[in-house]
């Protein structure tokens, strides 16, 4: 009965577990790879604890007499293990690609942010019509802004949505049309570049964008939701 009674110290033990995972990252109390580990087995921890609590629920004698204990077990484990699963899912739903443009055929190339990702595993260089390919079938909707301001005002507002996404500014070459920029992931605290090129379009400019990963092969959808949400801006 003591084991029943401690199931939702274990419950709560494991959604801290899975919170932990990230911010150890980002806090550098471990590497990110600990970090997935941690989270892995926090989430078969959390699914266990749930089943186990569960079952219990359904015995007669145990319900009557842990009621209580038994769900906050099931209700904690079952929220501990619900936002990895769901990005579980999500991994799934998207493409395996790190590396978003808005333009496939000629992406925006990094330059002052070439010598920060010189350990990276993710090469600073686009890595081609595979990536290309996957993204136009992920991320069909992924297009430049068009707007109307010649480039000077144009690049002047693009760097005001970088600064307000929170973005840390590493380059701003108004002559070049160029701004480098790293964006921190809130939980694992990822670090994703992004090259953001302001062109003549007509009586007014085109705004690409590209968003890149250092580490892994997927992102969850990060870098395309990054570059939409700048679009859109950009764009309003």
């Amino acid at each position: 009965m003591s084991a029943i009674r401690a199931l939702p110290l274990l419950a709560v033990a494991a959604a801290l577990a899975v919170a932990a995972s990230g911010f150890g990252a980002r806090l550098g109390v471990w590497d990110w790879r600990v970090g997935f580990a941690v989270l892995r087995w926090a989430t078969y921890a959390a699914l266990g604890i749930a089943a186990v609590a569960l079952v219990a629920l359904l015995v007669p004698t145990l319900r009557s007499a842990h009621r209580n204990a038994l769900a906050i077990a099931l209700v904690v484990a079952l929220a501990a293990a619900a936002l990895p699963l769901s990005l579980l899912q999500v991994a799934r739903s998207v493409p395996p690609i790190n590396d978003i443009t808005t333009d496939t055929a000629n992406p925006p190339a990094f330059v002052a942010i070439v010598p920060l990702r010189s350990n990276a595993p993710v090469p600073a260089a686009y890595p081609g019509e595979s990536t290309a390919t996957a993204q136009r079938a992920g991320y069909p909707d992924i297009a430049p802004a068009v707007i109307a301001k010649e480039p000077r005002a144009a690049f002047v507002a693009a760097l005001a949505v970088a600064r307000e996404a929170g973005w840390t500014i590493v380059s701003a070459d108004a002559t070049a049309g160029r701004i480098e920029a790293t964006a921190t992931t809130p939980w694992f605290g990822f670090e994703d570049d992004v090259v953001i090129r302001v062109t003549p379009a007509g009586s007014g400019s085109r705004v690409d964008v590209r968003s890149v990963s250092r580490v892994g092969k997927g992102d969850l959808g990060a870098n395309a939701r990054r570059v939409r949400e700048f679009v859109a801006k950009v764009a309003s």
